[in-house]
């Protein structure tokens, strides 16, 4: 199983083989990101509640799913990268945080 400082590092040597260092600001990239994600949110925009929960189901769709999650994942990893940020103890200190935020509770709305 590969790591998160594995993809880091392919991406790092991805981008300085191609001399893309002096383009992966952290403008650029988040720039970037957001494209990716709108690319996701295309492919579920019209699909209903429970189309979408069987996205994976259908293998062309399936296959566009897992490659924006991957451009996505990229871009993500490559800006924190930039920004000298551990994605993993950012996301258990933020998920920390909502632990405050969101007690737990029967929170379902009374029918």
């Amino acid at each position: 199983m590969n790591t998160l400082e594995e993809l880091r590092d392919a991406l790092r040597r991805f981008a300085a083989a191609r001399d893309w260092d002096t383009y992966h600001t952290p403008k650029n990239l988040v720039m970037a990101l957001s494209g990716e994600v709108g690319e996701l949110t295309d492919l579920f925009q019209w699909l209903t509640p429970d189309e979408a929960a069987r996205a994976m189901e259908d293998p062309e769709l399936a296959w566009n799913v897992r490659d924006e999650l991957a451009d996505v994942v990229h871009y993500l990893v490559r800006l924190a990268d930039k920004l000298d940020v551990d994605l993993v103890e950012a996301a258990f200190a933020k998920m920390e945080r909502n632990e405050k935020r969101f007690p737990t509770g029967d929170l379902r709305p009374v029918e």
